[in-house]
């Protein structure tokens, strides 16, 4: 499967999510989505990018656009991460790594000299009609949710 790209159509998924239930990427059609893969809850570097994008949630609405975060984390460790960090967007939970796959985000890193299977940190801006129109991979987290945000105003 070719890796997703800018203008191809979003892969869909269905994935359970916090605050219940699940989330269908398809359902949100009509709305752009911010779709964002990270490695794990409650490290520093996931802690800041979801801060960043709960700060700037507002600028989000207003731009009409969802938020979603994945990871690989189960669905009580998002529930923890969510409610201490009070994000107010959902987190979805892909342990059997289904739209990591369908994204191409897991790869093989380097971790303290061992090699280990992980999310590359990714995010993919998915337009009104399903289709990918932003695709940021080897995410820094600095300025990044800033810049998401000013991708989602130009559409």
């Amino acid at each position: 499967m070719a890796r997703p790209q800018a203008g191809d159509p979003a892969p869909d998924f269905e994935l359970e999510a916090t605050g219940g239930g699940r989330v269908r990427l398809s359902a949100l059609r009509g709305r752009p989505v911010v779709l964002y893969f990270y490695p794990r809850d409650h490290t520093p570097g996931c802690t800041s990018e979801a801060e960043q994008f709960r700060d700037l949630h507002p600028e989000f609405e207003r731009a009409g656009a969802v938020i979603l975060g994945v990871s690989r984390d189960g669905i009580r460790s998002h529930e923890r991460f969510r409610a201490k960090l009070g994000l107010p967007f959902p987190l979805l939970s892909d342990p059997d790594e289904a739209a990591c796959t369908a994204y191409d985000v897991i790869r093989d890193k380097t971790l303290y000299g061992r090699k280990v299977r992980g999310i590359e940190r990714s995010t993919f801006l998915i337009d009104a009609a399903g289709t990918i129109r932003r695709v940021w991979r080897r995410v820094r987290v600095a300025g990044h949710a800033a810049e998401v945000l000013e991708a989602v105003r130009a559409l």
